[in-house]
C-alpha cells in the first residue's frame, strides 16, 4: 500500500485529492495538513511514501516547506500547481528544489482531478518508488550555492542576435542547476572543424524540466546546432520554462513559434498543447507549430517531432530523456532508419525510466548516457 500525505490549505482540494487517490486500492491517504509547518510535522509522524504539496499556503508555503524537507527528510513530492505564469514559475522552482513532478490544479474552471484521475494515480504509483532518486537530488542540492532559487534574469529586450553574438570560444561549467559530489564539474568546449549534424531533437516528460535545464546550461555559447524540445507540459508552463532556461543558459532559449528559423545555438521549446515539427517547404527549413494531429495522446508529441526531423536525418541527433510512457519511440524508429544518431538517458539518472526504456528496449539507442554526461555526448554526437 502506498501511503500519501496531502498538504493543501484548501479543505476542498484536500478532500478532492483524497477522494481521487483512495479510489485506487493501492493508495492510502494517511494524513492531511493545511500549511508547511503542519505538513513537516505530519511527514515526521506518519513517514509517508509520497507527498502531494500545494504552493500557496499560510505560515509556511510549499517552496519553503520543500526546501526544509529536502534538507532534513527527503521524500518524493508531487506538486499541485495553479495554471498561471506565476504558478508555472513557482512550480519550476519546486522542481529545482527536488520535487519530482507536478499536476495542474485546475483545467478550464474545474479541478484537474475530475478529468485526470488516472494520470494522478499513475504518477503517485510511479513517483512513490523514487526514494533513491530523491536522496540523490537532495545530495545535489546540498552541494550547490544557496542562491539557486533566485535565478539570474535576462532582460526581455535581449535580442536573439545579441545573445548569439557574444565572443566565441568561452566555456562554461557543466550543469548550472546541480553538480553531484561524485561528478566533477567540467568545462565543455567545441572541437575544431565543422560538425556533421546541426539539429538536436529532444523528447522528454516526467522529471524533464530540471534535467533539460542541466543539459542546456552545460552547453557552450558557440554550440553549433539548433535544439528542438518536445517537453510534455501544460500550455501555461512552457513560456515560463523557456524564459527560465534562457536566463540560465549561454545558448538562447525561446518558446517556439511558426516560422522560426533553425538557428545554431538556439533551443526552441514547443508550446504546450501544440506539436513542433519541421516545415521544409520554401527556401529554408523552418519550425511549424500546430495542434494537428489532434488525435495524439501527448501534445507536444516527441514522436511527431522525431518523424518530422527525419527528413533531414543525417543532420539530426535524437535524444530521449526521462518520462512516463513510450512517446517518441515510434518516431525514433523512423529517425534512426534514415540515418539519425540516437541517444537515450540512462535508467539510473531518470526520474521515470519510461520513454528512454522504450527506445533502449527497441534497440534504437546508439548510446545510453547518464544525465551528467549528456551535454558532452551531444557535442560529440554532432561529429558522428
Amino acid at each position: 500500500m502506498i501511503k500519501v500525505v496531502v498538504i493543501d490549505d484548501s479543505v476542498f482540494m484536500r478532500n478532492s485529492l483524497t477522494r481521487m487517490l483512495t479510489s485506487d486500492p493501492e493508495i492510502e491517504v494517511v494524513g492531511h495538513a493545511g500549511d508547511g509547518i503542519e505538513g513537516l510535522e505530519k511527514i515526521k509522524e506518519l513517514n509517508p511514501d509520497i507527498i502531494t504539496l500545494d504552493i500557496e499556503m499560510p505560515r509556511m508555503d510549499g517552496l519553503q516547506m520543500l526546501e526544509k524537507l529536502m534538507s532534513t527528510n527527503p521524500k518524493p513530492v508531487l506538486m499541485i500547481s495553479s495554471l498561471s505564469f506565476e504558478g508555472a514559475e513557482a512550480t519550476l522552482k519546486a522542481l529545482d528544489l527536488g520535487a519530482l513532478d507536478y499536476m495542474p490544479k485546475y483545467v478550464e474552471g474545474t479541478t484537474v482531478f475530475a478529468v485526470a484521475q488516472k494520470e494522478l494515480t499513475e504518477k503517485i504509483k510511479s513517483l512513490s518508488k523514487k526514494n533513491a532518486t530523491v536522496r540523490f537530488l537532495a545530495a545535489r542540492l546540498k552541494s550547490r550555492p544557496k542562491t539557486f532559487t533566485n535565478s539570474p534574469s535576462v532582460s526581455s529586450s535581449t535580442s536573439l542576435t545579441s545573445k548569439i553574438a557574444k565572443p566565441m570560444g568561452s566555456t562554461i561549467g557543466a550543469a548550472h542547476s546541480s553538480v553531484s559530489s561524485q561528478a566533477k564539474k567540467q568545462e565543455l568546449t567545441m572541437p575544431p572543424g565543422q560538425p556533421k549534424r546541426d539539429i538536436v531533437a529532444i523528447g522528454v516528460s516526467t522529471g524533464g524540466p530540471p534535467a533539460v535545464q542541466q543539459v542546456l546550461s552545460a552547453l557552450p555559447e558557440n554550440f553549433p546546432a539548433c535544439i528542438l524540445i518536445a517537453q510534455h507540459m501544460p500550455a501555461a508552463f512552457t513560456g515560463a520554462f523557456a524564459k527560465r532556461l534562457d536566463s540560465l543558459c549561454k545558448i538562447k532559449v525561446k518558446e517556439a513559434e511558426t516560422g522560426d528559423m533553425l538557428v545554431p545555438g538556439v533551443a526552441y521549446v514547443c508550446p504546450g498543447g501544440q506539436h513542433i515539427s519541421l516545415d521544409v517547404h520554401g527556401a529554408m527549413p523552418h519550425i511549424k507549430i500546430s495542434p494537428e494531429p489532434s488525435t495524439e495522446l501527448y501534445k507536444p508529441s516527441a514522436s511527431i517531432l522525431n518523424k518530422s526531423v527525419s527528413i533531414m536525418a543525417n543532420k539530426v541527433v535524437g535524444l530521449t530523456m526521462t518520462g512516463m510512457g513510450s512517446d517518441g519511440c515510434e518516431g525514433t524508429k523512423v529517425l534512426k532508419s534514415k540515418g539519425g544518431y540516437i541517444l537515450a538517458q540512462s535508467e539510473e539518472t531518470c526520474v521515470v525510466y519510461g520513454m528512454p526504456r522504450a527506445v533502449v528496449e527497441a534497440k534504437l539507442a546508439h548510446e545510453i548516457v547518464d544525465l551528467d554526461d549528456i551535454a558532452e555526448s551531444l557535442i560529440k554526437a554532432l561529429y558522428k
